[in-house]
């Protein structure tokens, strides 16, 4: 078959007409090549945001051709043509509906990147690392108990193949957290983790999100199937994945969990936002709302999407809650908001994100006894240590104790974390193999999250 080639504006790819293949100038000899699955969500294209050395610049793209499709393209072509240390990638698409056979049958890369639609996630998961390839993929991985035994097979079949099967925690890099974490750890200012109950939990995670925001300086179009659970998933399987995924890296660092074990779910629940036809055109361009979505709509123009859940466990006897929360959009000046707490016998550990932290996160270490007379000295002394590993963190006194003062260089921003998490991966496939506690836990986190939506559909929905 002869291809009739274009060139696309502004970005070095190729479109080959009426075959639905798109195909391009030869690239690098890198030990590393990624190949894009799919890309309806917008952090597909965050993976590739920078560059990365060893790493091919040519990118096998399959999908089916729409929206999703070319709103990936676009975000790759911003970051190609930004005039700030610009990227090079250089898409090579395939659009056939038989894009994830083609996918498999090619193996044109050895890297497979999913980010978009949930419903076949872990299906595909399975098959690609079947078929020999590894996986850098956003969470969830699974969105149900069937997907949840889906991926253990999943796991297992990517040790048998030697290929390594990894989700993008992002918030493992945020500076807030990673701080959180390690003042927990030292006890002459921490103390002991305390155990709490379900009605005081030892460590609370709460994160605020919005549909209507702004990425990579444009107001995200999302897909209309991003408010259809079924194929997104509900929130408490979505963002409470980062939550729980924090609260294992925090409290048991480079442990290995074990679900059947470890985790004991005391209470979950699940709620929707609802979304008016006018406010759900102007996420997705779309001026009415598909069939698929109509079974969760009411009175003809409101959409009630189950994007809010709350989980309440015990993590090897810690108590522990995480709760997501999705509103339309934040109001001026603001933005997501994440908050989080960790109680321990001298001190507790708290980041907030108000307004009186002008909406951005700090890290506050309040004593729990007022009258802890040395507690100032050893937290001066254990700031030596943290400085060291993170130069120029500082402390300073606050109405309830201290807050933790971070260097600007440190706050990097969201979308930068999607690069480090790869850098991380790529360091991994390097190795040959993920730390021995990763596999378990990721296992661990989705049995919770998987778990805690089939205990909250049991009982009656809060609307």
């Amino acid at each position: 078959m002869t291809k009739k080639l274009l060139p696309l504006i502004a970005l070095p790819l190729m479109i080959a007409c009426n075959n639905n293949e798109k195909s391009g100038a030869s690239g690098d000899s890198s030990a590393v090549t990624f190949i894009t699955l799919d890309p309806g969500h917008f952090h597909a294209s965050l993976v590739q945001k920078t560059m990365f050395p060893g790493v091919d610049s040519n990118v096998y793209v399959y999908a089916p051709a729409g929206p999703d499709l070319d709103q990936h393209l676009k975000r790759i072509e911003g970051f190609n043509t930004r005039a700030e240390n610009p990227t090079h990638w250089n898409e090579i698409v395939y659009t056939g509906s038989d894009f994830f056979e083609k996918m498999i049958d090619e193996k044109k890369g050895n890297v497979v990147v999913m980010a978009g639609n949930n419903q076949k996630k872990t299906e595909y998961i399975f098959k690609t690392v079947d078929a020999g390839m590894n996986v850098l993929a956003d969470k969830p991985m699974a969105i149900n108990t069937q997907g949840f035994e889906q991926l253990k097979n999943a796991f297992d079949i990517a040790k048998q193949k030697n290929v390594l099967l990894y989700d993008i925690m992002t918030e493992r890099f945020e500076i807030n957290t990673m701080l959180q974490k390690e003042f927990s750890h030292i006890k002459s200012v921490f103390g002991e983790l305390e155990k709490g109950t379900p009605e005081n939990p030892a460590v609370t995670k709460e994160s605020v999100h919005h549909f209507y925001k702004s990425v990579a300086g444009s107001i995200l179009q999302r897909p209309a199937w991003f408010f259809d659970v079924t194929q997104q998933g509900e929130g408490i399987v979505d963002v409470t994945t980062h939550l729980v995924d924090m609260i294992q890296w925090a409290l048991f660092p480079e442990q290995a969990l074990d679900y059947t074990k470890d985790v004991e779910l005391t209470s979950a629940k699940r709620w929707a936002t609802p979304m008016t036809l006018t406010e759900f055109a102007d996420v997705t361009k779309m001026p009415a709302f598909p069939d698929y979505l109509k079974k969760d709509v009411t009175n003809d123009s409101v959409l009630n999407v189950f994007s809010n859940g709350e989980i309440n466990y015990k993590l090897k006897g810690v108590n522990a809650k995480v709760s997501v929360i999705w509103a339309y959009k934040a109001p001026d000046g603001t933005g997501d908001t994440h908050y989080s707490t960790m109680r321990g016998t001298r001190a507790n550990l708290i980041i907030r994100q108000g307004k009186e932290q002008n909406y951005k996160p700090v890290l506050y270490i309040e004593p729990v006894k007022k009258g802890d007379a040395s507690f100032e000295k050893d937290l001066t002394d254990a700031l030596k240590t943290v400085s060291g590993k993170y130069a120029g963190v500082d402390i300073k006194k606050v109405a309830n104790g201290w807050q933790v003062v971070i260097p600007e260089s440190y706050n990097v921003g969201h979308e930068a974390h999607f690069g480090q998490v790869t850098e991380k991966y790529l360091q991994y496939l390097k190795e040959g193999k993920l730390p021995e506690w990763e596999v378990p836990n990721m296992i661990t986190k989705y049995y919770i999250t998987t778990k805690a939506l089939e205990m909250a559909s049991q009982s009656a929905p809060n609307k």
